[in-house]
């Protein structure tokens, strides 16, 4: 009897130490941090293939998008807090509520978006950018591009870089504008993002959060079940690098 008793006593104790890590990680991922992966190259050259970055989720306050699987405990946003022009954010298109994308905020309520040339105009304003040099990348389909980097920057002064591949369909546009409570999103790789331009605004309840530091990097997208290409792999110069 004694024995049936400590068994049921470790059961007891295990499943309520599982219970409470559990319940203090949806704690931690709903309201706090969660974790996500890059997996393509829309964010290049400012988020590669491979990051792991941590997303802060009470940036912008909290919607059902916070919580695991999008449960709609909440209709509305609440604690909201205004994005800045520039933020790279997570977030849920109309379109498609069960798929992540992360990108840049470039259009806030109001404002009037067109692409003309390859430049990024807001408010029938081309935003400033200047060439800082130019490279090569092995894209998909394994041709080798050459590409010119800019260093755009927005009306509130937030700089970055961005790539430009030449001309692409995504490089003029129409004249878009942002309904209020909405907000417009660009790739930072600018001819090879799946963005606003084609998936339009984005309502602000579909904000999931502000992505904020590179906890873990490894080249192309090794797992961290790879531990055996680590050592080829990860990338040292972008581990804890903060996210601009």
């Amino acid at each position: 009897m004694a024995d049936k008793n400590s068994s049921l006593d470790w059961f007891k104790s295990n499943f309520l130490s599982l219970f409470y890590a559990i319940l203090i990680a949806i704690i931690i991922r709903t309201f706090f941090f969660q974790a996500f992966f890059i997996p393509s190259s829309s964010m290049e050259p400012t988020l590669l293939v491979g990051d792991r970055i941590f997303v802060s989720k009470f940036s912008y306050g909290y919607s059902k998008h916070s919580f695991p699987f999008s449960l709609p405990f909440i209709n509305e946003r609440v604690l909201f807090s205004e994005p800045e022009r520039g933020d790279i954010i997570v977030f849920k298109t109309p379109e498609n509520l069960r798929i992540d994308y992360i990108k840049r905020l470039v259009g806030l309520p109001g404002d009037k978006i067109q692409m003309i040339d390859g430049i990024l105009h807001i408010n029938d304003i081309p935003v400033k950018r200047k060439k800082i040099r130019s490279e090569t990348k092995l894209i998909n389909n394994g041709q080798i591009r050459n590409l010119l980097v800019y260093e755009e920057t927005l009306p509130n002064n937030i700089s970055y870089e961005t790539f430009d591949m030449g001309n692409t369909r995504a490089d003029n546009t129409s004249e878009i504008f942002i309904p209020e409570d909405s907000y417009f999103f660009m790739g930072d790789n600018r001819d090879n993002s799946k963005d606003s331009r084609f998936v339009g605004s984005v309502p602000k309840n579909n904000l999931v959060g502000k992505a904020q530091i590179i906890f873990f990097a490894t080249e192309g997208g090794s797992t961290i079940l790879e531990f055996w290409r680590w050592p080829f792999d990860i990338q040292i110069d972008r581990l804890f690098k903060m996210i601009n």
